[in-house]
């Protein structure tokens, strides 16, 4: 199959997008396909939740042009990591002045073969790194919370993809909208699905990632939750959502 680059973006942080990139990506590996995670966050929390957080060589270094992007991938678990570090904010600092400063993510992937998905952790901002991921991409999923505050959260990253799609990407796409952290037995948490469901064209997954206290667990043993706990919830509803993922 043709690789599939998907951004995962929320411009709010907090709101589940590395435990989404990490445990989908997760999922999909156990699936039989070869996935690709990539940390394009300055906070590196993707990097450090499955251990590879000194590694010798990050994506700043490759932003940079010290290190080509597929020497800096390291392994984990079946999944492979381009980690991320805090030196990407000088990176960023130095994008804001570069020509094409948006495709430089585009051209190093360009340089990797061989994987069947790769899946970008973004930073919680529109940053020049953000616009880098949804450059290169074919695709956006959108890990959102069932919360008040969502709904106008939700307009801005539409808002932010419409113009990234018109200026340098016309064949970016949603892929959809995954619920998270959802807890079935509040209100607002349904009321506020149902109202997704009603006003909402965009595709929004069956499969929703329930609280799970497993899924906070495992970063501190440097694992996903499918190799932390594969009988839990959280394992669970990722193996789900991968599924579903796969025929969308």
């Amino acid at each position: 199959m043709k690789t599939k680059i998907v951004a995962v973006i929320n411009q709010k942080g907090g709101t589940g997008k590395t435990t989404t990139t990490i445990n989908l990506g997760s999922a999909l590996s156990k699936l039989g396909y070869k996935v690709l995670l990539v940390d394009l966050d300055p906070q590196s929390n993707l990097s450090y939740s499955l251990a590879v957080s000194s590694p010798d060589q990050t994506l700043a270094e490759a932003f940079l042009g010290s290190q080509s992007f597929k020497d800096i991938i390291v392994e984990k678990d079946g999944l492979w990591v381009a980690p991320g570090s805090n030196e990407l904010v000088d990176v960023e600092i130095s994008l804001v002045s570069q020509p094409d400063r948006e495709q430089f993510l585009k051209t190093m992937l360009s340089q990797v073969k061989g994987f069947d998905y790769v899946l970008i952790d973004c930073p919680p901002s529109l940053s020049v790194l953000t616009l880098n991921a949804l450059t290169a991409s074919q695709e956006v999923l959108i890990p959102l919370q069932m919360e008040v505050l969502t709904l106008q959260g939700l307009d801005q990253i539409m808002q932010t993809i419409a113009k990234v799609k018109k200026a340098f990407n016309p064949k970016l796409k949603i892929k959809g909208i995954v619920v998270v952290m959802f807890d079935v037995r509040r209100k607002l948490s349904q009321e506020v699905l149902a109202y997704l469901r009603e006003n909402v064209k965009e595709k929004i997954f069956d499969s929703q990632i329930r609280l799970n206290v497993k899924l906070a667990e495992a970063p501190s043993f440097g694992k996903s939750v499918l190799d932390y706990d594969n009988a839990s919830n959280g394992a669970k509803d990722y193996t789900a959502l991968a599924a579903e993922f796969c025929q969308v």
